[in-house]
């Protein structure tokens, strides 16, 4: 099913640190994937549902070039991708063989894939930048993904980064890196990160002002009453 337009509008308009205080605030603290930078700095901040893959280490029996051609690979994983989706792939951090390369990327261009999210590393760097596909990850190693890994599998529950990503769970991703929401939680999220945002807003402006943060930040009941004013006034 695709992600509800609203979600995506809403959370594209909240920062990835305000959904991680919002996500502490409900219990959960591992939801940042580690090692997600983005390849390009600068790009805009993407929503989307989590189509995931799974690599685990390399065997030599199984990791060859003859398995980019059977039917449980990345190339038949990329043709199950639904447009819109932000691939998260679990590359146990591994930083010498490069999961994908610029042909693959630009195949996940040409259908509609938001974004890809690893935390490991891609190849042929320059060309997976020509191809427009807005990637987040460790950096970029020449040997292919089979010189390390072996992919096993798409649409399962992985862990990218030490977080534990499940199928269709949302994922939000800027420059600060990439964030996974809970599916169960999207809803209480995407309620609540509009506000927060125009709370720490508000703060910001009256750090500007020459306030001291004690009391302001997090706010005590003073400055609550004083936000709630400003936005009467607004």
């Amino acid at each position: 099913m695709a992600l509800d337009p609203r979600i995506i509008s809403t959370l594209s308009q909240v920062t990835t640190a305000t959904i991680t205080t919002l996500l502490l605030k409900k219990g959960l603290r591992n939801v940042w994937m580690r090692g997600t930078r983005p390849l390009n700095p600068g790009q805009p901040r993407l929503v989307g549902q989590a189509f995931t893959l799974r690599f685990v280490p390399a065997r030599e029996d199984l990791a060859t070039p003859e398995s980019w051609s059977k039917p449980i690979s990345t190339r038949a994983a990329i043709e199950a991708m639904p447009e819109g989706c932000i691939t998260v792939a679990d590359a146990m951090g591994v930083t010498d063989a490069g999961i994908f390369g610029d042909i693959l990327c630009a195949r996940m261009k040409k259908k509609g894939v938001a974004a890809l999210i690893t935390d490991g590393v891609l190849r042929d760097a320059a060309g997976v930048k020509a191809t427009g596909l807005p990637v987040w990850c460790q950096g970029a190693a020449a040997p292919p993904s089979v010189a390390g890994l072996t992919f096993v599998n798409w649409g399962e529950p992985i862990g990218c980064g030490g977080v534990a990503v499940f199928p269709d769970d949302v994922v939000v991703v800027d420059d600060d890196g990439a964030v996974l929401i809970p599916q169960a939680l999207v809803d209480e999220i995407v309620a609540a990160a509009p506000e927060q945002e125009r709370l720490e807003t508000w703060i910001m402006s009256e750090v500007e002002k020459g306030a001291p943060l004690p009391g302001l930040y997090p706010p005590n009941a003073e400055n609550k009453a004083r936000y709630e004013a400003s936005k009467g006034k607004a």
